[in-house]
Formats: C-alpha cells, structure tokens, sequence
C-alpha cells in the first residue's frame, strides 16, 4: 500500500459559548486543519489539528507549508505502522509537531483500517469503557460560571475546569472557584486553570484564598519551575498543561515535584505515537492524566478518545468532548458526550465517516 494523494481542508469551528481563558486567550471562531491521506489501494486516513491563538507555537495556516514540505517523503510512502514514517519525517523537518499530529492521526487511521481493527485496539486495547469527561467553563463573572457548571452538572458531568485569569484580579478568581464550588456542591472534581497567565504571587494568593474549597490548580505559570514555587507554597494539588510536551519536560516536572496531573494533548506532543509514549510515561511514573486535544472537532475528538480508553482507568483522571463545544460538526457518528463518559465504537481506524460537504474544498492537493 502506498500514499497516493493527500487533500488539506481549512473548517472555522465556531464556540456556542465564547470561550476565554487567561492571558487573553481565547475561542470564539477557530480554524481546524483537516487533512485526508488516501492510498493506491482506496482506503483513507483522516487526521485534524485546530491551534488555539496565542496558546502555542503553532497555527492554522502553518499546516500547509509544513505538509508541503513533507510530501517528498509521504508521497509514494508506506503508510502501515505510523511510526516508521514519521521518524522519515521528523529528520526531514526538525519542529513543527502540530502540523505532523495531523499527518500522524492519519496514518494511525490508515493502520487500523487496514488490519480492521479500532484504533484502540492498536493503542494498547480497551481498558476502560467510558473516558470520564471534564466540562471546561469559561472566565466569565463567577455568578455565570456557577449556572454554566450546573447546566454540566445537569448531563452527568462530576469534573469541572473553571477558566481563570482573563481580568488579571485574584479576589475574582478566588469568587470564580467558590461560585463553581457552591453550584456542584461537594465532592465533584473541581480546578482553576490559568493557561500560563498568572505570577506566583497571584496563583499563590488565590490558593490561600480558596484552601477549604477541595479544589485543584492547572497551569498557573509559564515555566515549571514557577509551577514548582505555587505547588510548594499552596500545598495543592496541581496539572500541568503548556509545559509538558515532551518526555524531558515530563520527566522534569516529576523530579521537581509540581506534576500531580499530565495533560497529554496530541497535537502538543505531535500526534499519537508520541502522546502514546507520553502516556506510557506517565503509567510508569504513575502520574494520572487529562487525554484530549487543544481544540478541534469530531477527527481529533474521536483521536483522544481512542487512546483514553486505551489506557488504565487508575490513571485516567478524563477527557474531553472537543466537538460538543463547536460547531460545526465534521462526523455525524463522532464520539458524543453520554451519561458515564466518552465512548468510542467498534469500527475500524477512528471509526467515524466524516461528512465531506462540510468540509468544502480543499486549499491545498498533493499527488
């Protein structure tokens, strides 16, 4: 079998809720980069990444160039057993690990249908049968997060992330935390997340502030060692999102002590083989983890989900629902949020069919 042609389509996947986090992040409308590898013997591979603004190293339009540049080698090339070809390609690229998480995906696709198996399967094999979901409530006035959490609450939902940071005012996270708290009531999962956009001194103040509330916290500096600093000070649990994406920064914020929960983002690490081997980690050092991606929709979705149930319920803390938070959907048989979780069928490869017309044509044709 080999790769016969491969198609990159732009979508904008438009939030129901604007979505907004600290430092000025924010989602409101997004473009996803979809991308089709289709083979000489008629099977085909869907891979997705959607870069969030200002959120990492990566955007949008920088998929193109980066595909551009790699058709040399996936061009003519045997798709089976992803990783064999996409070592050809990182020595061809140095970097760019968003643009090959969606080449990576693909070809995980491929593999699997190939050997017509789920993808799971291929993943280490289903261990769990629902990935539990968290529910992400955007920094709004506390008063509207609360009815946003309940709403969650409402589905099904027992995790939640409050979005903290956007208005630069400790004493309101602090509200946003104890708002959240009081709608959920005690016992559900609840942390603050400041997507890099706090000082220690801000993340430390608000972790006094909200102590006996059981909460955790996520991300509240840009470098580990900060996050070292507020985990040390607050005594609070803390997950780590934007400075883990790779093995050593793992294995860093493990020796530093600040690295309670893993965010094992795929297209962060580069797509699944390398959030595969970041997940093994993670089992070995016995770190639970979030599963999911940075945003996306139903092809990224369906990606996470796969390797979430495919990984010890012990130390999968949830996943994530990208496609129930945007519109418009790209598969009307993508993983949906359910009561218990996140569920992935039988199907071969990612098992969903994805529906073309919405992706429209595509920007760009190799072949």
């Amino acid at each position: 079998m080999k790769i016969s042609r491969i198609s990159l389509h732009h979508v904008p996947l438009t939030s129901h809720v604007p979505y907004y986090m600290g430092a000025g992040k924010s989602c409101v409308t997004v473009t996803t980069a979809v991308l089709r590898i289709d083979t000489d013997e008629g099977l085909t591979g869907w891979g997705e990444v959607c870069p969030i603004p200002h959120y990492l190293p990566a955007y949008a339009n920088g998929v193109a160039p980066a595909v551009d540049e790699l058709t040399p080698v996936l061009l003519g090339a045997d798709p089976i057993g992803p990783e064999a070809l996409m070592a050809a390609c990182n020595k061809h690229l140095q970097g760019h690990t968003y643009a090959k998480s969606a080449i990576d995906i693909a070809l995980w696709d491929l593999t699997a249908k190939a050997a017509g198996l789920p993808l799971h399967r291929l993943l280490g094999g289903r261990q769990v049968e629902k990935a539990p979901l968290y529910h992400s409530v955007s920094c709004l006035p506390p008063d509207v997060m609360a009815d946003h959490a309940r709403e969650a609450q409402d589905t099904g939902i027992r995790q939640f992330q409050a979005k903290l940071g956007t208005d630069n005012d400790w004493a309101q996270d602090a509200a946003r935390l104890r708002a959240m708290r009081e709608a959920i009531g005690p016992g559900p999962l609840l942390y603050g997340d400041w997507n890099c956009g706090a000082t220690t001194l801000m993340a430390i103040r608000v972790a006094q502030a909200t102590r006996e509330l059981d909460v955790m916290l996520e991300q509240p500096c840009e470098s580990l060692e900060a996050c070292a600093q507020v985990r040390k000070v607050s005594g609070m649990a803390m997950k780590l999102d934007e400075s883990v994406h790779d093995l050593g920064s793992i294995m860093k914020a493990h020796t530093l002590g600040c690295i309670d929960v893993a965010t094992v983002k795929l297209s962060k690490f580069g797509g699944l083989s390398a959030a595969r081997r970041a997940r093994d980690l993670c089992l070995h050092l016995k770190i639970m983890m979030s599963i999911e991606d940075t945003w996306g929709s139903d092809i990224a979705t369906a990606a996470a989900a796969h390797l979430a149930v495919a990984t010890s319920g012990e130390y999968l803390l949830n996943a994530c629902d990208l496609s129930g938070y945007v519109s418009p959907h790209l598969a009307p048989d993508g993983p949906r949020r359910e009561p218990g979780g996140l569920n992935v069928g039988d199907a071969p490869g990612l098992g969903i069919t994805l529906d073309e017309a919405v992706l429209g044509d595509p920007v760009a044709v190799y072949q």
